[in-house]
């Protein structure tokens, strides 16, 4: 058996030999720089929908939803909400997250609360809290707001699929890599290709692999006997 051509596929193997597009979060909310040509590969803006919601106003900014797929058809998932506040709800929100890029990670909380307090059935507030929390140290309410993006989505469109990738990307911090694969098998369905490459990531097979690459690496760099 060549274990090259079965442990190893050509896809897998770029994944292993490319940076892991992880941090799963940044330290620091300062690095993160909305819609600039820094952030200009497919990759890189995976990593930016998983740090924020594309649904919300910041979303529309140049260059953030490249790399995602949109399903044909995609319900409108504001069209249920009032005009007027659902414009009030998006402010906010834009608000939260500039207070986020300040390292006001209170202000941005109070923001995204005031958002839902606004419309509580919509789910992109959410999803933005929980990052929020998160980053705060507060996993279990980042959880708790996810549960509810997710459950307020119906497990469709932009809130369900950045709801799942959040909640994978949890389930990976805390070891629960089987609850990690379900999640992003979900918001893989729903078009997201950051999900699909840590699904990659995942495979036991790429795990093998990548072992195997970092055993070769050690051996180039060990020197030779005799030297």
């Amino acid at each position: 058996m060549d274990l090259k051509q079965n442990l190893c596929p050509p896809d897998e193997l770029a994944v292993r030999l490319s940076p892991l597009p992880l941090p799963l979060y940044p330290e620091s909310p300062r690095s993160w720089e909305w819609g600039t040509s820094t952030m200009g590969t497919p990759n890189d803006q995976a990593v930016l929908q998983a740090i924020f919601n594309p649904d919300t106003p910041f979303g529309d900014l140049v260059g953030l939803d490249v790399g995602e797929e949109v399903e044909k058809g995609e319900v409108d998932e504001d069209g249920v909400f009032p005009r007027a506040q659902l414009e009030r709800s998006k402010a906010l929100e834009l608000q939260g997250v500039m207070a986020a890029e300040a390292g006001d990670l209170g202000t941005a909380l109070e923001r995204f609360g005031q958002a839902i307090s606004l419309l509580p059935e919509r789910a992109s507030a959410y999803n933005n809290r929980a990052q929020a929390r998160r980053l705060q140290g507060d996993v279990a309410g980042a959880l708790e707001d996810l549960e509810r993006a997710v459950a307020l989505s119906g497990g469709r469109g932009r809130a369900a699929r950045q709801g799942f990738v959040q909640r994978g990307l949890l389930a990976r911090l805390q070891g629960r890599d089987d609850d990690a694969r379900r999640d992003f098998e979900r918001a893989a369905r729903l078009g997201s290709p950051f999900a699909r490459r840590q699904l990659v990531l995942l495979n036991p097979y790429a795990a093998l692999c990548n072992r195997m690459l970092a055993d070769m690496m050690r051996q180039l760099r060990a020197p030779r006997n005799g030297r």
